[in-house]
């Protein structure tokens, strides 16, 4: 399956527009929870009963965090074909989300900041690209579909195949965040 050089430059675009996205979103959850700690602290509440109890092994910690964000890039994919919209909304709640919580962490004082972002940059510098690659996906989809050549069922699957392989390489490089979050991350920061 032949990609034109048009295509992978609008791809890398989008994706560096999702990361990019995340990011600012990260920044206003942040602001927000210094603005509004007593919303943040019940947004952080609810996140974490929403998440459950914690795993009893480093290996259970993993598989949940791998299929967690397996699901998620799952959802950006199929999202995008929302007119391409939904990868953005994806990343802009989870980054907001990830904000609040650095935010509600910082106003707290329970982590310094320098602990706070090395328990997040050693797996979030490879699992919010591969979430972006996921969305992105999505996006090469829905954009071969509406603007593909050929029949429709044609370019639905030609779409379908490119999305497919976009979403493995999210998959496998989520599986290395994983990986890193479970066993690297506490160990480099010092929390866990």
């Amino acid at each position: 399956m032949r990609v034109n050089v048009e295509d992978r430059g609008l791809f890398w675009k989008v994706v560096g527009g999702l990361v990019l996205f995340f990011l600012g979103s990260s920044f206003l959850g942040y602001f927000y929870a210094l603005q509004n700690p007593e919303e943040a602290s019940e947004i952080v509440r609810r996140l974490a009963e929403a998440i459950g109890t914690p795993p009893t092994s480093d290996f259970h910690t993993f598989l949940r965090i791998f299929l967690n964000n397996t699901m998620v890039a799952l959802l950006s994919v199929f999202s995008g074909l929302l007119f391409g919209i939904g990868p953005w909304v994806i990343m802009a709640f989870n980054g907001f989300i990830a904000g609040i919580v650095v935010g509600f962490v910082t106003w707290t004082g329970r982590y310094s900041m320098l602990q706070t972002l090395l328990a997040l940059l050693p797996h979030g510098v490879i699992e919010i690209p591969a979430l972006a690659i996921a969305g992105a996906a999505g996006v090469v989809w829905y954009r071969e579909i509406v603007g593909g050549e050929g029949k429709a069922g044609e370019r639905f699957k030609r779409g379908m195949k490119r999305a497919a392989m976009l979403f493995f390489l999210s998959v496998l490089l989520l599986f290395v965040a994983a990986l890193v979050e479970t066993y690297v991350t506490p160990k480099v920061s010092g929390i866990g």
